[in-house]
């Protein structure tokens, strides 16, 4: 049996089904984790999905980090456990303070829903370790608040310490550095907001996004591996 992924829903998200899916297609095992729940026991990653967690009151992710279940996310984190967080799932992880930067509106105010080409930037990470430095990933955005910001010295620290794991080749959003996803110092918590699950079978006009999720089961599956 394959590593097992905790799909974390809040009222709102609706991306869920589709993380769940993707997994399984992979070889992975998935299920949906309620943002009331505290732990996520007996699993080997955590993902965040995308949505309109809490109606995206006053911000994007700001009320579900309130959430029991993301003083789990934050131990499994700390653990070292594999944590990725999708679009809205990016905007909770910066908000739990589990990534840094935050989220604002996009550049022209405009929403977002289109297809585009990520440079990966970095492969340090659970969630680009089987991809190739350069590679070019055609995967879709779903967004109206995708555009990172930072402090210089934040930036300055993400360039430095290999932080920047995916770039838009063409920026849509007005996103900082081009940046479309991070990751924390130790590699292991990624936040992104291009949807690797919207591109992981033909029909869907691209597997761009399998390369991305087969190395978060990659890094998962260590997890099963006996220590020693």
């Amino acid at each position: 049996m394959g590593p097992t992924v905790a799909v974390v829903c809040f009222p709102g998200t609706n991306c869920e089904l589709d993380v769940v899916e993707a997994v399984r297609s992979l070889g992975g095992e998935a299920h949906v984790v309620f943002h009331d729940h505290r732990d996520v026991d007996h699993v080997e990653a955590v993902v965040i999905a995308g949505g309109f967690a809490h109606g995206d009151y006053l911000r994007p992710g700001a009320i579900a980090r309130f959430s029991p279940i993301m003083d789990a996310v934050g131990a499994f984190a700390e653990s070292g456990g594999p944590v990725v967080g999708i679009c809205n799932g990016f905007q909770v992880l910066t908000e739990a303070h589990l990534l840094p930067g935050a989220l604002q509106k996009n550049a022209g105010l405009k929403f977002r829903c289109e297809e585009v080409e990520l440079v990966v930037a970095s492969t340090r990470s659970v969630l680009t370790s089987q991809a190739t430095l350069g590679q070019r990933l055609r995967i879709p955005i779903n967004h109206f608040e995708g555009n990172y910001t930072c402090s210089d010295e934040t930036l300055a620290e993400l360039r430095e310490q290999d932080r920047i794991v995916l770039r838009y080749a063409q920026n849509p959003n007005g996103s900082i550095d081009d940046i479309a996803g991070i990751c924390n110092e130790s590699g292991n918590v990624v936040g992104l907001m291009p949807h690797p699950e919207r591109a992981s079978h033909t029909l869907l006009g691209s597997t761009d996004g399998r390369v991305l999720l087969s190395s978060l089961l990659h890094a998962a599956g260590a997890r099963l591996q006996p220590a020693g």
